[in-house]
């Protein structure tokens, strides 16, 4: 079936394309190949223009990323600047509460061993003691031993 078919078109075809064929090359041959050579020559002007249009936009474009990685780079340092002042206030509020409860733990022993010497019960025992001690020997040789005499 396809033989025929295929059989059919041919010998329909081919004699109608030779009976609008001409012979050889004619005036308006030449003409058209000109018109179609003027006409390429105005695509590759086209194209040319289209070539330059890309070349303008691949100058923007990296115009842009350079533009973005400069807006990048002060981003970073600004986080790092952000970083280490937080950094710096961290440690320094550390080091604030540390220094003050140190400072504060030795003004509460200072007013703790003022308050027990202001109500003088360690007065008056260090003075009962050495009372003692100027009729005992063996307590005076024990105050002296630790300095209280």
């Amino acid at each position: 079936m396809k033989k025929i078919i295929y059989f059919t078109v041919i010998w329909i075809f081919v004699p109608i394309c030779f009976l609008y064929a001409e012979d050889g090359f004619t005036q308006r041959d030449r003409e058209l190949l000109i018109e179609l050579k003027i006409k390429m020559q105005e695509i590759d002007k086209r194209f040319e223009l289209v070539d330059k249009r890309f070349d303008q936009i691949d100058k923007r474009f990296e115009e842009l990323r350079q533009d973005m990685n400069s807006r990048f780079e002060m981003l970073f340092t600004f986080l790092w600047i952000i970083t280490t002042i937080f950094t710096t206030l961290t440690l320094g509020v550390i080091g604030f509460a540390y220094w003050d409860r140190r400072t504060i733990i030795r003004k509460a022993k200072e007013e703790t061993i003022e308050e027990i010497e202001r109500k003088g019960l360690s007065t008056k025992l260090l003075k009962v003691l050495r009372e003692l001690a100027k009729e005992d020997n063996k307590l005076a040789d024990v105050l002296r031993q630790f300095h209280l005499l």
